[in-house]
């Protein structure tokens, strides 16, 4: 048995994006005319790192999977509810007043001293800084103490990360970069794995994994429901293939020039793990997973790209333009080696 089956991880993030919660923004980004809210960071970051624990071989909890904002006092009867090993919540770091930039940088990893286990969050929080300073630059601002409900209130050690300040202009463009999110997840991860004495899972072969369809369940199962949690699709990771995943997989698949079975072979999973993939040539009337990283990617750079759909439409081909204008490069919309 893997020793990570024995532990149940919770994955909180901070805030609500639909509708977004106020104040938890950022000053107005130029160039696109419009804040970043916490939360288009914090959730993308919790699904990364429960992805990443699902991966490992952990049992996970998703704390708070609604799109709006869920009062603590609420989230803490959840947590309570759960029987947890610990708990990880995902928010930003602000500084002033909010509504300008200024220099405050850095990340930093918190926890209670009014935690029932408290010395146990402090050697958590401790362990999840080394495992995000391994897989993010920037100033390591240390472990401090806050006392919030999800730190002080639960029955389990916790940790609260705060990878970056939404008042900083370098740092509050990283907040919808999926690399970043995704970097801060898996050091998450890695810090997680170092406090319960489990090793560390960076990716799975494709070749490894299990062809799944309809009706299975499992582990497996659970792990592709969290792959398409991240690209977009809003399903209950429960580890049971019904109707709902198997509308999603048929749709990922379709998005992606892949025979839409809703049957997840080797194919499917090499698309949906990334696994040795180079980055495609893209143009306008592309579609699929890569257009929406090109998206986001374009969106973190502060070129306005529309919705982030995964359709490379006219605002993603004037985007590209735009950035390929500025950037010295053959000014033709496509994107291909040099534009990656």
């Amino acid at each position: 048995m893997n020793p990570a089956e024995y532990f149940k991880i919770g994955g909180n993030d901070e805030h609500g994006v639909n509708p977004p919660t106020p104040g938890k923004r950022t000053p107005v980004m130029p160039y696109i005319g419009r804040s970043f809210y916490e939360n288009e960071f914090n959730r993308m970051c919790k699904e990364y790192f429960l992805t990443a624990c699902v991966r490992t071989g952990f049992n996970v909890y998703d704390v708070k999977p609604e799109w709006q904002d869920v009062s603590i006092s609420q989230r803490v009867v959840r947590i309570n509810a759960q029987n947890l090993t610990l708990l990880v919540t995902y928010g930003y770091n602000a500084y002033g007043s909010g509504e300008t930039f200024n220099s405050a940088n850095g990340y930093e990893v918190f926890y209670s001293l009014r935690n029932r286990y408290a010395q146990a969050s402090r050697v958590l929080s401790q362990n999840v800084l080394e495992g995000i300073a391994e897989t993010i630059e920037g100033r390591n601002r240390g472990v401090g103490t806050l006392d919030v409900g999800v730190l002080s209130s639960v029955n389990c050690k916790s940790t609260l990360i705060e990878p970056g300040f939404m008042t900083n202009f370098r740092e509050a463009k990283q907040m919808v970069d999926p690399d970043f999110a995704r970097n801060v997840a898996e050091g998450t991860c890695v810090g997680v794995c170092a406090n319960l004495d489990v090793r560390y899972v960076a990716e799975i072969a494709p070749s490894s994994l299990p062809t799944v369809r309809r009706g299975s369940r499992g582990q497996s199962v659970r792990y592709l429901q969290w792959l398409l949690r991240t690209e977009g699709y809003d399903i209950s990771p429960d580890g049971i293939f019904g109707q709902a995943t198997e509308n999603a997989v048929r749709n990922f698949q379709s998005q992606n020039g892949l025979a839409a079975d809703g049957i997840v072979g080797r194919n499917t999973w090499t698309l949906l793990t990334g696994a040795n993939q180079a980055l495609p040539l893209l143009r306008r009337g592309s579609r699929g997973r890569y257009v929406r990283y090109l998206q986001q990617k374009l969106l973190s750079k502060l070129y306005p790209v529309g919705a982030i759909d995964g359709i490379f439409g006219r605002d993603t081909e004037q985007a590209v333009k735009d950035f390929q204008r500025e950037n010295g490069l053959t000014v033709d919309g496509i994107v291909g080696a040099n534009t990656w």
